[in-house]
């Protein structure tokens, strides 16, 4: 029987507005990560294909950066109506490819989409400034003009929404883009790319190269390193960000770079301990723990430390279910690949061997594969890995504290700042701990934060820049000051 989503799925990558193989012909397997099943193949493109992708990008931009902003909010507000229409398939694509349960598929489906309609609008709203001279006959005029092309580089996690969070804001600001997705999850970002093209996206405006592991620093190191490229926009890890940056430097490219986090999420003795665990539990074990911005140290305040790992504890086994994505009664799917398992796996080992202790879970769940066990920890120390490092996985360590001042010392502790919770009644508290937190975004008695309106970005090692929101489309623009004379 043919799947909802087989009308989808795309073998060949995109570019210049057709599909196109690898110009070596060769393939790699995308697998699901739930039951192995290969879902089809993709083009393992190299340097090479990289190249001829830009080119095209720069082509193209010759002419759409002449477009109006009205003639590219038509196109972006099309591909938004065709998203919708397709939501299920597409959900149900995303579940298989990158396991994620279907309901928070089609979750990340409809935030996708909002991107889409969000730049839309603001493509209409990129405003200059008319600014008063200092000399009677001149004047100030300051204008936005698109960068150029745009390379980037997406994660597995929210294949469909980083694909819009970032395209959908360079194409609104007149950009053409070249886009790799990853390895893990090329298919979706494919069926996301041909909706563009059912919408009416012109040919090298939005271009897609895939490749393995194998191609994986060649086609990255060309899309930095390309005199043609003017922007890098990329998601992923901390220590692949500072590479990219370091490739784009030498032509000195614009860079957008959303990377690693380590979040942490503080209860103060005045939180509504319900209140906290609600949020505790959207925040933690979203798509298993694998979100950059979820909780990733638990600092707890010695007052209501007990009430909430047992409350905490309790709604982990009245709300997790474990099992395959496609099950709508399953909330907890498998982990991306057995790298992600053996990581979680080092973290408790080291955190047990140092003192702390498995409350629940802690190790593979009976269904094999990469599923794991949602797993809570207590009697957590900052010496542990845990403590130290991204895990990327459905673990939540539990740390004790007595004070403020040694909590926001320990949260503001990570090289990274990316995201950070926090619940308290105490409203002198809420104002210092979020003034004082060292990441991009706050949540306060709120563990779900990201939301297309607001600006979603780190401090630290976390990155530079933000996406979405009204600033998300100035990533991608030029100010220009031109000087009237002779008035």
């Amino acid at each position: 029987m043919a799947k909802s989503y087989s009308s989808l799925l795309k073998d060949q990558a995109y570019v210049g507005g057709q599909w196109v193989p690898a110009a070596s012909g060769e393939t790699f397997q995308v697998t699901n990560p739930s039951s192995g099943e290969v879902l089809g193949s993709v083009p393992d493109m190299n340097a090479g294909d990289a190249t001829k992708a830009i080119r095209t990008a720069y082509n193209a931009f010759q002419t759409w950066r002449e477009t109006t902003a009205k003639e590219r909010s038509v196109l972006l507000r099309r591909w938004f109506e065709l998203i919708v229409e397709k939501k299920d398939s597409l959900a149900e694509l995303l579940t298989v490819e990158n396991g994620k349960p279907v309901t928070e598929s089609l979750g990340e489906v409809n935030y996708a989409a909002t991107f889409l309609e969000w730049f839309a609008e603001e493509a209409r709203r990129t405003y200059g400034d008319m600014i008063p001279a200092p000399a009677k006959s001149k004047r100030i005029v300051v204008v936005h003009q698109p960068v150029g092309v745009a390379s980037m580089i997406t994660p597995w996690n929210f294949p469909y929404a980083m694909v819009t969070r970032k395209a959908g804001a360079a194409i609104a600001a007149g950009c053409t883009v070249v886009l790799k997705p990853s390895e893990e999850t090329p298919l979706t970002t494919l069926a996301m790319v041909d909706l563009a093209h059912q919408a009416g996206i012109p040919a090298g405006v939005f271009n897609v190269v895939t490749c393995s592991r194998k191609n994986v620093d060649a086609v990255g190191k060309t899309l930095c390193t390309d005199p043609l490229v003017a922007k890098i926009s990329f998601t992923g890890s901390t220590a692949v960000g500072k590479l990219l940056l370091k490739w784009g430097a030498d032509t000195v490219k614009k860079a957008s770079m959303e990377l690693g986090g380590h979040a942490p999420f503080v209860v103060f003795d005045s939180a509504d301990v319900d209140a906290a665990v609600h949020g505790a539990m959207m925040s933690k074990f979203r798509y298993m723990g694998q979100t950059c911005v979820c909780a990733n140290r638990f600092l707890v305040q010695e007052g209501i430390h007990d009430a909430f790992c047992t409350k905490l504890e309790a709604a982990m086994a009245a709300q997790l279910k474990v099992g395959d994505g496609l099950d709508k009664g399953n909330s907890q799917g498998p982990l991306i690949n057995i790298k992600a398992v053996e990581k979680i796996e080092s973290q408790i080992s080291d955190a047990v061997s140092k003192g702390a202790t498995v409350v629940t879970g802690g190790k593979r769940h009976a269904l094999g594969g990469t599923f794991f066990e949602p797993t809570l920890l207590k009697g957590v120390t900052t010496d542990m890995l845990c403590t130290q490092q991204e895990t990327f996985g459905p673990v939540a360590p539990v740390i004790k504290f007595k004070t403020e001042e040694e909590a926001v010392t320990i949260a503001n502790s990570a090289n990274v700042g990316l995201a950070g919770y926090f619940f308290s009644n105490n409203i002198g508290q809420i104002w210092r701990v979020a003034e004082r937190m060292e990441v991009g975004m706050v949540g306060v008695n709120e563990g779900l934060v990201s939301m297309v309106e607001a600006p979603f970005g780190g401090v630290k090692e976390s990155g530079i820049g933000v996406e979405g929101s009204k600033y998300g489309i100035h990533e991608y623009l030029n100010v220009k000051y031109i000087c009237f004379g002779g008035i």
